[in-house]
């Protein structure tokens, strides 16, 4: 991470340039507005920190030139002379941050750390648009996707909340990316919640943020994701999974726009969009107590249902094509070609994990059939070694569990070991690598499975 830290005090500059170091964050300094200006040409830094007061132009009044010049960077404003009104219009002029003189070392790294997630969270999605175009990926002809397609460019523009739902694997986070991609929040955060991959004491902290002491281990405040995502998008996935306690917090916010951290007596207003996804019934869920239905209410004001790839067989040629392309840009890797017998195939596939099954064929094909033309037994071949684990895990009778055979040498923990690895493995393949919905295709709770992969060393603890 890189840091500009614009001050005329050269004492205030190295304070913060041996706190920053010792961070392992690279540090670059200026002592007036135009000297800074220059700097952010030349390093391209991360984070600014800007100071109201400074020789000739005020950090306020060059706000909007920093802003120019190094749009979607966080511009943190420091000030021992600030008024309220001082603090207020920086806020209008999208500094990320206000911090009071003297600076404290805890609050000067809490600040910046929450900055670096913004930065990151625009980085990642300036990313998406410049490789995929806003909605790229939602790639087809079919009726189906035309009709998501036209929704989102009917949404977009507003500020709707909006409920994607519809099968693993089939674009629901594509599409969250490009309703935002497309909406005049376009530019400021896009901030991700997977509700499911949080463990649920820690789901209201990274909504909502924390104070220091809140908790055990809360050695510092912790900015939420709603905060994160102020003036952009909190995309919130899998919204099925969240708990009650979230679930009645989150409700409270969508009424009244306003946050307050967990252990805070503070209340701050929040201007996000958000957009939901699911893979639930949430109907059901409702009916099943394990929902609230006035907060489905805020959320569902326009629904959203993408198709799974079954349903839309024309769509396969293209989407193949498509992502041949994206794996030779991202990975290098070269899909074989596959003839008309081949797509065939493809085309008669129920593909359970839609389109990311799709995707994860193509790698497997690229990796162990490099430079070939791939034929329709291939083909088949390869999708039923994808695919016995999740048939297994379906309750299907595909794959057996093996028989006791006498020259075998293993225990039978051992044995039942590899077959449960196996079966998670599959569903965990079937289901996009979605733990919440492998867990639901086993029919077991989502800690379970997860402790299971922890013993079986399935889990990517890197």
């Amino acid at each position: 991470m890189r840091v500009l830290v614009v001050d005329d005090e050269a004492n205030l500059r190295r304070m913060l340039r041996s706190l920053l170091r010792e961070e392992g964050w690279a540090v670059d300094e200026a002592g007036t507005a135009e000297e800074g200006l220059l700097r952010v040409a030349e390093t391209q830094p991360d984070v600014i920190l800007l100071d109201l007061v400074l020789p000739g132009a005020s950090g306020l009044e060059s706000l909007p030139r920093f802003r120019d010049e190094a749009p979607g960077t966080p511009v943190v404003m420091m000030s021992g002379e600030a008024t309220l009104s001082d603090a207020v219009q920086a806020t209008r002029e999208g500094a990320f941050h206000f911090l009071e003189k003297p600076l404290g070392s805890e609050a000067v790294l809490a600040t910046l750390r929450g900055a670096l997630e913004v930065s990151r969270a625009r980085d990642l999605s300036r990313v998406l648009q410049e490789e995929l175009g806003p909605g790229a990926e939602l790639v087809g002809r079919s009726a189906a996707i035309q009709a998501v397609k036209d929704t989102i460019r009917k949404v977009a523009p507003t500020d709707a909340r909006v409920l994607i739902t519809g099968e693993s694997g089939t674009g629901k986070e594509l599409a969250a990316t490009a309703i935002h991609a497309l909406s005049p929040r376009e530019g400021r955060p896009f901030v991700r919640v997977n509700s499911a991959a949080i463990p649920t004491e820690l789901v209201e902290s990274e909504m909502f943020g924390h104070e220091r002491g809140a908790f055990t281990g809360a050695t510092q405040r912790h900015r939420g994701r709603f905060e994160l995502a102020h003036g952009g998008t909190l995309f919130l996935d899998e919204v099925g999974d969240l708990g009650a306690g979230a679930q009645a917090k989150l409700l409270r916010t969508l009424e009244s726009g306003v946050i307050q951290r967990v252990g805070g007596q503070e209340t701050l207003e929040v201007d996000v969009r958000v957009l939901a996804a699911t893979n639930r019934e949430l109907r059901r869920e409702v009916e099943e107590s394990r929902f609230r239905e006035d907060l489905l209410f805020r959320l569902e004001v326009v629904v959203l249902e993408m198709p799974p790839l079954r349903e839309r067989p024309e769509d396969i040629p293209v989407l193949v094509e498509h992502l041949r392309s994206r794996l030779r840009l991202r990975h290098g890797l070269t899909a074989p070609t596959l003839d008309d017998d081949a797509m065939e195939v493809l085309a008669r596939h129920p593909w359970p994990g839609n389109v990311r099954e799709l995707l994860n064929l193509l790698e497997r094909m690229a990796i162990l059939h490099p430079d070939e033309a791939i034929s329709a037994h291939q083909v088949r071949h390869l999708l039923q070694s994808g695919s016995a684990g999740s048939e297994a895990a379906a309750g299907g009778s595909a794959r057996l569990v093996p028989a006791y055979r006498e020259e075998d040498p293993r225990s039978l923990r051992d044995r039942l070991d590899d077959y449960e690895r196996e079966l998670i493995g599959g569903a965990l393949e079937a289901a996009g690598g979605n733990v919440a919905e492998a867990a639901r295709r086993l029919q077991t709770d989502r800690g379970n499975l997860y402790r299971r992969m922890d013993r079986l060393g399935l889990r990517d603890t890197g």
